[in-house]
């Protein structure tokens, strides 16, 4: 499984890795992306629409806020989120640990 790095993502703040579970001879035609996510203490994955497309995340371990179309809310191992065609969110990470997540991209 390959892992990226990614700086400020969407305008965030600091890194973020994704590992990659499935690559792209891997996903089917409604797959854009399932990978799990880390976010380091005190980054930041800045907020951003889906158009055309959902995301789902599922909390696997950590603490963040996340954003979800302007509603702030706090998160924890155990939750999931969804974001559904024409809405936003974003996720910060708020506790000393990293917060890891994995995250699904389907397409509409």
């Amino acid at each position: 499984m390959r892992i990226e790095k990614k700086e400020n993502v969407n305008g965030g703040i600091g890194p973020i890795y994704m590992k990659h579970i499935l690559e792209e001879n891997q996903k089917n035609a409604k797959t854009k992306l399932f990978a799990e996510v880390t976010i380091p203490s005190g980054s930041v994955l800045g907020y951003h629409e889906h158009h055309g497309e959902s995301e789902t995340y599922y909390i696997i371990s950590g603490e963040g806020e996340y954003n979800d179309n302007g509603t702030i809310r706090p998160v924890k191992a155990g939750d999931m989120t969804f974001t559904p065609n024409g809405s936003g969110h974003g996720m910060s990470n708020t506790s000393k640990e990293a917060l890891v997540f994995m995250a699904l991209i389907q397409l509409d």
